[in-house]
């Protein structure tokens, strides 16, 4: 493609080049309607750094952001943009689009507007452009888990970039586990001060994958959570914290065992990988516990989806506790196995009545109580199951768009989860179920990126992308062609680099179709 006409990730939903181009330099200048100041804030932040030019406001400027109620058909994120050689018009009705039209802006100037130093002897161009924008799912997100492998602040922050630029506007930490506690909690303070410390394993075989061998630590401050949570909202991305029950939190009853089934048991954080056995109990100061923690996540975080973990919850050790069977039969449940749904419901209600939407895993698209917004994972039946109950729903097939699996057969592929590759293509191909017809709404799709075999930030870019250029193109167009996809794929890998992500592969695809191992299997 010509190089006045650079290739834009995600493709718009309506776009026409035109003659000509608009550059920027040391006298352009931004014209601001009320309430477009913020917009200008981030154009300032994302371009200064590379260009050095002040853009300053002026009621003149030849630069305009505006917003304007009456553009009601853009809805919260669309927005209009239009370059012609002596101007430029970004509008939008409300500030979220603006905040999508600036990331089209950088991606339309040299990559090397998107470097983090000083770049001169270039051309700050922007090609002739019309563009009308409205994105197709309202919640185009990605899952990093920080609790089987902690990650600093810094690399969040990073990544909230770089979902921004590709237009995905939910981060989604994993931030409690069977492996690890990184949410502070005030009353709490042994949830990181133990929780957060998993010790090196000396159990199990050499070399099996169900153990990790090494020790690992790691803890967010609320600052820096509150601080995160600023600096993604500027740029139009919501922070969704997960904090795993009642199943997947060995690590907050290694700090407080007393929350647990078995009295006077003492536990560690676990070193293993999979699904552990110990759940937390459902006698009242467990929900107590609960409505402590979520007081301060609330504080926290001003996400309206809140997010319980509540899958992969083993019910062994309830039906072997008198006190979670006189519970069962007290409530009038079936069986112990039925607590889990009970559980939810109480903790979800907790939620609801501080405005927030409680949100869970499902395993087969039922047994979550109907006010939930459920994430579907195992199989796209399970998003028609969810929505036909009445469901808001998330997509997260594990086949399309769980980034730990590997993404090729090649034998220089890091350490990824065992089982069937993920490429590139298959992510692309991401289509859930429609909603027509259902009592429930399809609110989008999401990314995940387990880290049991995640530690460093090398390979955290290496597995998100270029994954996650090809959800942000099907979740925010809806049709895009694979061919014109992989077109745009190419001309994007500039700015990539000029970012510094160290991606995967493009070319995904070896002729011997052999299962990937992680490396630690039993030889």
């Amino acid at each position: 493609m010509p190089a006045h006409r650079p290739s834009l990730l995600p493709l718009p939903t309506h776009l026409s080049y035109r003659p000509g181009h608009f550059t920027l330099g040391a006298a352009t200048r931004i014209r601001l309607s009320p309430g477009a100041g913020p917009a200008a804030a981030l154009l300032r932040a994302l371009l200064a750094p590379a260009t050095g030019l002040p853009l300053t406001a002026a009621s003149d400027g030849a630069l305009v952001l505006a917003l304007d109620p009456q553009l009601g058909g853009l809805g919260e994120e669309g927005y209009g943009l239009t370059v012609a050689p002596d101007a430029v018009l970004l509008r939008a009705a409300h500030l979220t689009g603006l905040l999508r039209g600036i990331q089209t802006v950088r991606q339309l100037l040299p990559p090397e507007a998107l470097c983090a130093e000083a770049r001169g002897g270039v051309d700050w161009r922007l090609p002739c452009v019309e563009i009308t924008d409205v994105p197709r799912h309202p919640w185009r997100g990605f899952m990093l888990d920080v609790a089987r492998h902690f990650q600093p602040v810094s690399l969040l922050r990073r990544y909230v970039d770089l979902l921004a630029l590709h237009k995905l506007n939910v981060l989604h930490l994993h931030l409690t586990d069977d492996q690890g506690w990184r949410m502070p909690v005030a009353a709490y303070p042994r949830l990181t001060e133990v929780g957060g410390r998993r010790a090196e394993s000396m159990a199990g075989p050499s070399g099996s994958q169900e153990f990790d061998g090494r020790p690992h630590e790691g803890a967010y401050t609320r600052r820096e959570l509150t601080g995160l949570v600023a600096y993604a909202a500027a740029r139009g991305v919501t922070v969704v914290p997960e904090i795993e029950m009642p199943g997947h939190s060995r690590a907050a009853l290694a700090a407080h065992p007393e929350l647990g089934t078995v009295p006077g048991r003492r536990l560690d954080v676990w070193t293993r990988w999979g699904v552990c056995e110990t759940v937390l109990g459902v006698h009242e100061p467990v929900f107590d516990f609960c409505r402590t923690v979520l007081d301060e996540v609330l504080d926290v975080f001003p996400s309206p989806h809140v997010h319980l973990g509540g899958d992969e919850c083993p019910t062994t050790e309830w039906a072997a506790s008198p006190v979670a069977r006189a519970r069962a039969a007290a409530e009038g449940l079936a069986d112990t196995a039925a607590l889990r749904g009970w559980f939810l419901g109480r903790v979800g209600d907790f939620l609801l009545e501080r405005g927030r939407t409680p949100t869970a895993w499902a395993e087969t698209g039922e047994g979550l109580p109907p006010h939930f917004t459920v994430m579907t994972w195992r199989d796209p039946e399970h998003t028609r199951i969810a929505l036909k109950r009445g469901h808001a729903v998330i997509s997260g097939q594990h086949r399309a768009s769980y980034l730990d699996y590997a993404q090729s057969y090649a034998p220089d592929e890091p350490p990824a989860q065992p089982g069937a590759v993920v490429d590139l293509r298959a992510v692309h191909d991401h289509e859930p179920p429609d909603d027509t017809g259902t009592a429930g709404r399809l609110l989008g799709l999401q990314a995940q990126l387990w880290t049991e075999f995640v530690a460093d930030a090398g390979h955290v870019d290496r597995l998100s992308f270029p994954r996650l250029c090809a959800l942000a193109d099907r979740a925010w167009h809806g049709a895009p062609s694979w061919s014109g996809f992989r077109e745009r794929l190419g001309a994007h890998l500039p700015r990539l680099a000029a970012l510094g992500v160290r991606h995967g592969p493009l070319e995904p695809h070896v002729p011997v179709p052999v299962p990937h191992r992680s490396g630690k299997e039993p030889s």
